[in-house]
């Protein structure tokens, strides 16, 4: 199997480079220092397998490996951590590959032939016990190949349009391949649904504005406050009142 190494740490990533070089039954295809940069490569690269740290700076393995999951070939993912014995029971109960840190040849070894690709609900599951994932930082977009992180922060609303969602934010607008639902279960606490196609962060909400058709749509703050006269923000009756609550903060 081709295998992407993913650690911040040089000694870590030299030290998995050795044990597959000598076993000779995989080929490292790459290393990467951050998520960020293992999902460019993954994109590029297609590895069978991902070697992953899960405590690293920026994007932690739990989130690296959900952005995994979207890519067109999504590889199989290990994660390879020091975390105790404890915490270990979440990784065996949901049937997560992982090896632990100092790595010894033969658990690697086994991990491999076992290697299989996660599903969002695992790594939710998983990263809760951990205390290391609620929610993502971050949403994924597919740009011409390449991977392009979305922070939440920056994000003003989602759309649905036919098969993917649009993402509206600071620095433009981008495709994902998510559903609005899901989306708004797990931002549920930064986003209100205003109608059946749409979601916008509340804290970008500046004020509620009757339209020249008697409905009520929203206008957001600063730079973007021009969207509100887009009819994609404009409020269905049936969400109003709850509208209405979130911007008010009840």
């Amino acid at each position: 199997m081709n295998v992407l190494i993913v650690d911040d740490e040089p000694p870590a990533r030299a030290r998995l480079k050795q044990l597959l070089e000598e076993s000779g039954d995989h080929a490292v295809v790459g290393e990467a220092q951050n998520g960020q940069t293992a999902l460019e490569m993954s994109a590029r690269l297609e590895p069978d397998v991902v070697l992953l740290d899960i405590n690293m700076p920026g994007l932690n393995g739990i989130e690296t490996a959900w952005h995994l999951n979207v890519l067109e070939k999504p590889p199989c993912v290990i994660f390879t951590t020091a975390y105790d014995r404890y915490a270990i029971e979440a990784f065996d109960a949901h049937a997560v590959g992982y090896v632990l840190k100092p790595v010894r040849r033969e658990r690697l070894q086994r991990a491999l032939q076992q290697a299989a690709r996660l599903s969002a609900v695992a790594l939710g599951e998983i990263g809760k016990p951990l205390g290391i994932y609620e929610r993502r930082n971050h949403v994924c977009a597919r740009v011409r190949g390449d991977m392009k992180l979305i922070p939440i922060a920056d994000v003003d609303y989602f759309h649905a349009d036919q098969k993917y969602v649009a993402v509206h934010h600071r620095l433009g607008q981008d495709l994902i391949d998510e559903s609005l639902k899901a989306l708004e279960t797990e931002f549920a606490e930064y986003f209100v649904r205003i109608h059946r196609q749409a979601l916008v962060a509340v804290d970008k909400i500046s004020a509620l504005r009757k339209t020249a058709e008697g409905g009520t749509r929203v206008e957001l703050r600063g730079d973007h406050a021009s969207a509100g006269e887009n009819t994609q923000l404009v409020v269905s009756r049936r969400h109003l009142g709850d509208v209405r609550r979130r911007i008010r903060g009840s």
